[in-house]
Order: C-alpha cells, then structure tokens, then sequence
C-alpha cells in the first residue's frame, strides 16, 4: 500500500498537484481561485457617528432629493418627457406636442419659450439644464427678484443643529395667502387722492397744483384736524390724504417695497400691526407737540416699516448672515433722514413736512417690531427687551390719551358744526 500510494502520488500531472492543493485550502478556508473582483470587501472597523455621513454610500436616486424644490419639479416634467432616458428631449416634437395640447404638465410660460425660441445651442434637443433655465425666465420674474431681496433684508437664519427655531424665516416666507396688506392700503391711498384730484378737474376757481389740496371731499373727511379731535378715526385716517403727487409716490414705493418683503416672513397681520402703530403714534405725537398743526399722509407708518426692519435685526442678529451690513445700511439711511429734515426745517421758512410724525412713527415701529416680529432664537436678553419695549410704547400711548381726554385745554377749541 505505500508503494502504490507513493507511486500514485509519482503519477499526478501538475494540473493535478495544483487542483489538490486548490481543494486543501478550501478546506483551510482559503480562497486563492477567487477573483478579487468577486471576493467580499474586508470588514470595515466601527466608524464613529461623525465619520459615517462622509463614508457611507449614498444611492443615486436620493441625489434628487436634495436638489431645490422647484428644480427637482421641473426635473420630474423633463424626466416624464424624456423618453429614451438619454437626457434630452427633441425640440421639434415637443413643439408639436404643445401645439397639439398634449403636455399640459408643462407650465404655460415655459411651453411659451419653447414655441418661441429654440435651444441655446441649435442642436435640436433641449436639456435639462436649457429645459430648468426657461423656468427661471417666465412672466412673474418680479416673485422671484422679490423673494431674492428678502433673502438680503430678511435673510435666513444659519442653521442650529438639532435645533428647529420658532418661525425661522426660511419655512414662514410664503405667497400662499398673497402678501397683499401693503398693496391694499396703498390701493386705498391712491383711490383717496384720485377722488379729490377729479373733484377739482373742472373747478375754474382751484389754483392749486395737481392733488395739493386739502380741502376735496377725501382730505376733509380723513384729514388729521386738531379742531375736529372728537372724530377719532382722524388719527389713523389721515395716512390715506397725501398733498402732491410726489407725496405719495415716495409714500407708496417705500412701504411696498418694504412692507411686502417684511410680509412674506412675517404675516400680514404683524406687519400690519406696525404700520397702524406707527401711523397712530405719527398723529398722537404731533397733537401732543403742536396741537395746531394739520396732519396728512403715510409717513408714520412708513418710518415704522423702516425701523421695524431694524428691530427684527436686532432680535435675530446671532443667526442672520450679513447682520451687521444690513444694520448699518438702515441706520446710515434714518440718520440721512434725519439730518436732511433738520436742515431743510432750519432753512425753509415754508417747510410744511411733519417731522415729529416721522420720528414718533420711527420709535413705534421700533417697539412694536421688537414685540410683534418673529424672534428665531429667543435668549433672555431678548426677553427682557421685549418686555422693556411693549411697556414703553404702552406707556406712552397710554400718556398720551390720557392727555388729551383729561387736559382739553391744552388742545384748539373743538368745532361741532
């Protein structure tokens, strides 16, 4: 028997010899035949939690997902048109298509484009990213300039992690309901004025320029009139009289343009809030520091939207990008202001403009905004800021009404007829 074995053994081929010991580390657990693109991948060590995110595979249909909303959107109707799934689609049969009426999921302002032009570079498909830049292009180009301010006037917070602040900015700016507040009041504003212009058209006695005066049916009802103080509506309705055109063009592109970027984050009511408080603190604090001076117009309320941006700076600034940029630009633009109203008081004998109107509704959208404007992250602080200033403008609200019903004699004669 060993020498049969021995001889066996003698016998073998060298394929053989190799195939035995092939078949020996198998046993051993050894897998030299394998290919190395068929062997498993070494067992990876424990990461830790910080290492994971870098070195875990991410699938590719989750890469979508982290695209902006209206991109990945605009992905989902190029994909369904895509039909070769080679990423581009043939101009000349989407342009039937549309003609047809076939692609209805393709907004109307990009089916327009793609009727009118051709792609970018006369190839005869369109791509995505020529298909997306046609959706950045549409008609409402003013939603998009206007939601792009705000991001620079109200910016987004800088993310806390784990942290979801109340209210942050980026999860409240919505046109769902419209931000129509601001644009309301100003239709209102600019009917009122229209109304005495036309009252005054044929009138061969008026002498007066276009919308200077003050004496048509609207600004004699609305008017802020020191002898008629018993109507009470006198003190808010005034901001709906304006003397002169250029009165109320200034008017009306101010607290649009920052009235409506301030109610995309804020809500219409807060902002609306603001602009009565500073309308209303414009004709208190004018009764009170010249009881004989007529009021018209919208400036209180507007210097309330302007420091009002100042206040939510103020509350926010930790967690907004460019805080202190935006500060300065607001405070070199009221100091402007300011100094400008004091010398053109000081050096016009006929200057007519309401300067404690402004400031007061200044100092009202200031308190108000620091009471009623969201606060992303409220510190303790903040907390006694706001207190501080929903005392204060109580406190002088409240001093001011008590005044005037209780010291009449400080006032003009009041005319009944």
């Amino acid at each position: 028997m060993p020498v049969k074995t021995v001889n066996r053994q003698q016998s073998q081929t060298p394929a053989q010899q190799l195939q035995m010991q092939q078949q020996r580390d198998v046993e051993n657990g050894l897998y030299p035949t394998i290919p190395p693109e068929r062997r498993s991948p070494p067992s990876r060590p424990p990461t830790l939690r910080q290492d994971t995110i870098d070195m875990e595979e991410i699938p590719l249909n989750q890469t979508n997902s982290q695209e902006p909303e209206d991109r990945r959107k605009m992905r989902e109707i190029f994909d369904k048109h895509d039909s070769d799934r080679d990423g581009l689609i043939n101009t000349h049969e989407l342009k039937e298509l549309i003609s047809d009426g076939y692609c209805r999921d393709i907004p109307a302002y990009i089916a327009a484009q793609i009727l009118k032009r051709s792609d970018q570079d006369n190839d005869g498909h369109l791509d995505f990213e020529e298909f997306y830049a046609m959706s950045l292009r549409h008609k409402w180009m003013a939603r998009n300039m206007l939601a792009r301010y705000c991001r620079y006037v109200v910016p987004p917070p800088k993310p806390l992690e784990g942290d979801e602040p109340d209210g942050a900015y980026e999860k409240q700016m919505s046109i769902c309901p419209p931000p129509l507040t601001m644009v309301i009041f100003s239709i209102i504003e600019i009917i009122m004025f229209l109304v005495d212009v036309i009252h005054f058209q044929d009138d061969p006695n008026h002498q007066d320029n276009i919308g200077e005066s003050t004496s048509g049916p609207a600004a004699t009802l609305f008017i802020y009139n020191p002898y008629k103080r018993y109507e009470g509506w006198r003190f808010v309705s005034y901001m709906f009289v304006h003397v002169g055109i250029m009165h109320l063009m200034m008017n009306l592109i101010i607290q649009i343009f920052l009235g409506i970027a301030l109610e995309l984050v804020h809500h219409w009511w807060r902002v609306a809030l603001v602009y009565l408080a500073g309308v209303l603190a414009g004709s208190m604090g004018t009764s009170l520091t010249s009881p004989r001076i007529f009021l018209a117009g919208a400036s209180g309320g507007v210097y309330a939207l302007i420091t009002a941006h100042i206040a939510t700076i103020i509350m926010n600034y930790s967690e907004m990008e460019y805080a202190i940029v935006q500060l300065l630009a607001f405070l070199v633009f009221c100091f402007t202001d300011l100094g400008t109203s004091i010398y053109r008081h000081l050096t016009d004998q006929y200057d007519q403009i309401g300067y404690v109107a402004h400031l007061s509704g200044a100092v009202a959208g200031l308190l108000v905004g620091i009471g009623v404007l969201r606060n992303l992250e409220v510190r303790r602080w903040e907390r006694i800021l706001w207190w501080v200033a929903v005392i204060v403008y109580f406190a002088l609200m409240t001093t001011g009404i008590i005044i005037h019903i209780f010291v009449p004699d400080y006032f003009p004669k009041q005319e009944y007829n």
